[in-house]
């Protein structure tokens, strides 16, 4: 698969939005939708893949996980290892034990349950939780294992109905969406089966890509355009009111799905996304999505009230900054296979998980360690 720099300028448009919505600038009100993106993203990336070694004979388990573990666990570790002596000064034992329990359910993928089982994600109370933005990490990481053995599956015995059987996974998916935001709205939130049809959305679109060359012309020009107006549509329209994911998820999806369906280098879109800014910044997006979130969570516990907005905007560039460095100096070594071996990176991914389910475990057992305030 050749790059495509308008999908790392549409990774921008997905992260800025995230960022400044969790600073509270109020006309990123739907600045929540990116994660949506990010989902489509994945999905289209993930899978075209799987696709292309599947095609080649080349696909592996071990290499496909390895991959992974490469792509998400040495930033993430290593801003968890932040984390960890600022919450020590700056937490309340309760709220040590809470991020006690969060290390343990980030190292294992499954923040999105515990967030799930005690945290509305819309209320206050996550501004002061600093990794309550791993639940759509974990999201992913549920995918990543399921998926690949799904798509294994069907490959050896239904490979004419691969897209027939996703596109029915989709539609299942969305319809317990549209169902859980009714009855369940929190676990719609946070878990897989309502999210999976996001993430499907971008298998099916590198499905037909596999088989279709994209459409060129006028009709190219328009629907990419309209699909990054619908993108930003949802990001300055929709707020915390509205329930999510559900339909009005359809506007950052399909928008997606026509930036990558129809942006050429001939559209306007694709010159936009395209620009070395964004496409810095969405180089470094995985590591300022890190980030962002405790940074401003430490800094809200430091000054007990809510940061002036300037002070915000201050540290959203200083995410960015913090990003560069992480995507410079850990991301970029840790996929180098030439540096690390398949085995180090497998046994550097098992220590890093017995250490911080270790720390974990610990801050429970000593109650949040109470004694600081003695």
């Amino acid at each position: 698969m050749s790059y495509r720099p308008e999908i790392d300028g549409l990774r921008a448009i997905a992260l800025i939005p995230v960022v400044l919505f969790h600073a509270n600038f109020e006309w990123f009100s739907g600045g929540y939708v990116g994660v949506d993106v990010f989902f489509v993203i994945s999905g289209y990336l993930i899978t075209s893949i799987i696709l292309r070694e599947k095609a080649a004979a080349e696909f592996t388990f071990s290499h496909f996980y390895e991959r992974r573990a490469r792509r998400i666990l040495p930033a993430l570790f290593f801003i968890m290892l932040v984390c960890i002596p600022f919450a020590w000064l700056l937490q309340l034992p309760h709220e040590l034990i809470n991020f006690a329990k969060s290390l343990i359910a980030t190292t294992v993928f499954s923040s999105n349950i515990l967030f799930w089982l005690e945290l509305d994600y819309f209320s206050a109370d996550v501004e002061f939780i600093p990794l309550i933005h791993t639940w759509s990490l974990a999201i992913e990481e549920q995918f990543y294992l399921l998926f690949p053995l799904l798509l294994s599956f069907i490959w050896a015995f239904s490979k004419r109905n691969i897209f027939i059987i996703l596109a029915i996974i989709t539609i299942i998916s969305f319809a317990l969406s549209e169902w859980g935001w009714r009855y369940y709205p929190d676990a719609n939130f946070y878990l897989l089966y309502s999210r999976v049809w996001e993430l499907m959305v971008g298998a099916l679109i590198a499905l037909y890509l596999s088989q279709n060359q994209p459409t060129k012309g006028i009709i190219s020009e328009v629907a990419s355009i309209l699909g990054l107006a619908l993108i930003l549509f949802a990001v300055f329209y929709l707020d915390k009111t509205y329930p999510f994911p559900s339909a009005f998820a359809l506007l950052p999806i399909i928008g997606t799905a026509l930036i990558i369906l129809f942006t050429h280098p001939k559209t306007m879109v694709y010159r936009l996304l395209s620009l070395k800014v964004l496409t810095l910044i969405g180089l470094i997006s995985y590591s300022a999505y890190l980030w962002h979130q405790p940074l401003f969570v430490f800094t809200r516990l430091y000054l007990i009230d809510e940061p002036a907005p300037w002070l915000m905007a201050i540290l959203s560039l200083l995410t960015l900054v913090l990003a560069y460095l992480s995507w410079r100096f850990i991301e970029t070594p840790f996929r180098d296979k030439h540096r690390f071996t398949q085995k180090q990176i497998f046994v550097f991914s098992l220590l890093g998980s017995v250490f911080f389910i270790g720390v974990g475990v610990l801050l429970i057992i000593i109650d949040g360690a109470e004694f600081r305030f003695n």
